[in-house]
């Protein structure tokens, strides 16, 4: 675990992931009743809507391999993913990859992180 003195690694919202298990009548409720337009998809295994504050993605359960606890995933923004690692502590994570990283929350749920990429 990172020491009292390290600073935590600075944290940009950057969208919600939630897991269904019809996406395609999920997709239906985002696009038609909530008027959201998607800007990428998998039929069958996610869409995904993209605003300007952030993201809303919906993926078919168990299409993940690193299952969450209540099917849902917050992402933040790093701009330097293995500073990051290595600050909160390379043990907390349960699945480190080239460009994210995924941690639990005390309750189980996956926080992922994401390198930023300018521009």
């Amino acid at each position: 675990m990172a020491s009292d003195s390290t600073p935590p690694p600075r944290l940009r919202f950057a969208g919600v992931e939630l897991y269904f298990d019809d996406v395609e009548r999920a997709s239906g409720f985002y696009r038609k009743i909530l008027g959201l337009e998607a800007d990428g998809e998998a039929p069958g295994h996610y869409t995904k809507f993209d605003g300007a504050r952030g993201f809303v993605c919906l993926e078919r359960k168990g299409s993940e391999t690193y299952p969450s606890r209540d099917k849902a995933v917050l992402f933040f923004e790093v701009d330097d993913l293995a500073a990051a690692v290595a600050s909160i502590g390379p043990e907390r994570f349960v699945t480190v990859s080239s460009g994210w990283a995924v941690l639990h929350d005390p309750e189980g749920h996956n926080v992922l992180l994401i390198e930023s990429h300018p521009g």
